[in-house]
């Protein structure tokens, strides 16, 4: 997180080191409290809310360590920075297994402090994004396995919530991996037909020949090959809900026979002329434009309006970008469970290249990247070398953005030296990417430029570490 605005609690008796360690901590836009002792700090926390403690172990009325033992018992209980001597490493051992996220051993420098003061504090909030984003998904499992909080699926969840109570046919469209069968799915756990039964066809699975068969049932001896009775999809989803996948497959031949499905609600399987009546609740899905298709001739008008009577809209990821990130959490945890592994965290470089990301195979090839990135790392953090991978094949692989690359990637002349991205509503910076090395490499410059050439505050900017910055300005051979 950045620091600006974070509280710290600084427990201190040295009334000189209190006022060295407030006038540091306040010039990064920390606010600080401060205490004589546990009794005092715990006074405190009862009366405000803390992102950090600092605190000496040595101190008159109540020590540092039984401050520690105190806090033991509270749910909610902020990070902690324990400030020790040489003589007392052993305290600090001790005060680590009671609570305590850090230590320093005094004396220790200003760069030191801080780094160890931003670290805690990130990890604190990294923590809090990961309990808010395990909420968000716990809030929609009533919308089933549909994940996000994004205006574009609002109105999803407003259009599901009002026709999953009634039989109206509904044609979802969208690209694919955006989730069609899921919506398909939720509708029908919503329905009052829930116990019925979920039949899903893909009806460019199956050749012509046989896709009047698997639609509408065969009698037996109707075809070579026919030597029993068999119902069709729609038949065998009596009482509940068919899904109709790729819809815009079926052939023109077969359309007559289908429009009849919907309007009479009956089928007539091949090889008889008794038709059967069908009670189904009939959802249709498609990755292509429908209305075009019809415009060439290739698909009945009057089929399409008899499929479109509510229309669901699935807006590609890349238009839903604030949903990544409760997405990411929702297939790390899914992962988690598959893999039989401790749950990961994500490291803040590696979520933002997925969000920067234009992600032209949608939800899908958000999924399989977490799995891979599962499969390559045992590390209990997902680092951005753990997505790279993934993410710089498909940007090289395909050129415009759009067609897998990343959006508004800008294209520099050639031999020109490369600007940096433009800084976001809020002064931070934004990714405008070619491949992820470049990315980072732009970011960087572009942090140092803004820090006036000072590395402290360019590592700042970039929320990691100092040696971290060093080793990335040796590898993109940045001065």
């Amino acid at each position: 997180m950045e620091p600006a605005g974070a509280r710290i609690l600084l427990v201190e008796d040295e009334a000189n080191m209190v006022r060295t360690l407030v006038r540091i901590l306040e010039r990064r836009g920390l606010q600080v409290l401060t205490a004589a002792n546990g009794s005092e700090a715990l006074a405190v926390l009862d009366q405000e809310p803390v992102d950090l403690i600092i605190t000496d172990l040595n101190m008159p009325v109540m020590d540092g360590m039984t401050m520690l033992r105190e806090l033991q018992d509270r749910t909610r209980k902020p990070s902690i920075i324990v400030l020790t001597g040489y003589g007392t490493v052993k305290s600090a051992v001790e005060a680590m297994k009671l609570g305590a996220s850090d230590y320093l051993i005094k004396p220790y420098d200003t760069d030191e402090l801080l780094l160890v003061v931003e670290r805690q504090l990130e990890v604190r909030e990294l923590r809090r994004e990961v309990e808010s984003l395990k909420r968000e998904v716990q809030r929609h499992q009533r919308y089933g396995a549909l994940i996000g909080d994004s205006p574009a699926m609002q109105e999803v969840y407003g259009i599901i919530a009002a026709v999953s109570q009634n039989k109206s046919t509904v044609l979802i469209t969208g690209a694919s991996g955006t989730g069609k069968e899921l919506v398909a799915r939720t509708l029908h756990q919503r329905s009052p037909w829930s116990r019925g039964p979920f039949v899903a066809f893909n009806c460019a699975a199956v050749s012509e020949t046989l896709l009047d068969s698997q639609l509408f049932g065969h009698r037996r001896g109707s075809f070579t090959g026919a030597i029993a009775d068999q119902e069709g999809v729609f038949q065998a989803a009596s009482g509940g809900t068919l899904f109709l996948d790729e819809v815009s497959e079926v052939p023109l031949a077969l359309q007559a026979k289908f429009l009849r499905a919907i309007q009479e609600r009956e089928v007539t399987p091949l090889g008889t002329t008794k038709p059967v009546k069908i009670d189904v609740r009939l959802v249709a899905a498609t990755n292509k434009d429908l209305r075009q298709q019809v415009r060439k001739g290739e698909f009945r008008e009057d089929l399409f309006y008899r499929l479109n009577v509510v229309n669901i809209d699935l807006p590609p990821l890349r238009a839903r970008k604030q949903d990544i990130p409760l997405l990411v959490r929702h297939f790390v945890d899914e992962f988690a469970r598959s893999y039989n592994v401790a749950a990961k965290e994500l490291s803040p470089e590696a979520l933002e290249a997925l969000i920067a990301y234009d992600w032209p195979g949608n939800i899908r090839e958000l999924q399989n990247a977490i799995e891979r990135a599962f499969a390559v790392s045992a590390a209990p953090t997902l680092e951005l070398e753990d997505v790279a991978p993934v993410l710089s094949e498909a940007a090289m692989s395909s050129s415009p953005a759009g067609e897998g690359g990343y959006a508004g990637a800008p294209q520099e002349p050639s031999g020109a030296a490369p600007s940096a991205p433009p800084a976001d509503r809020d002064g931070g910076l934004i990714d405008h990417v070619i491949s992820l090395d470049e990315a980072e490499r732009r970011l960087i410059a572009a942090a140092l430029k803004q820090a006036g050439g000072n590395k402290n505050e360019a590592a700042r900017l970039l929320r990691i570490d100092r040696q971290r910055l060093y080793r990335k300005l040796e590898k993109y051979e940045i001065h």
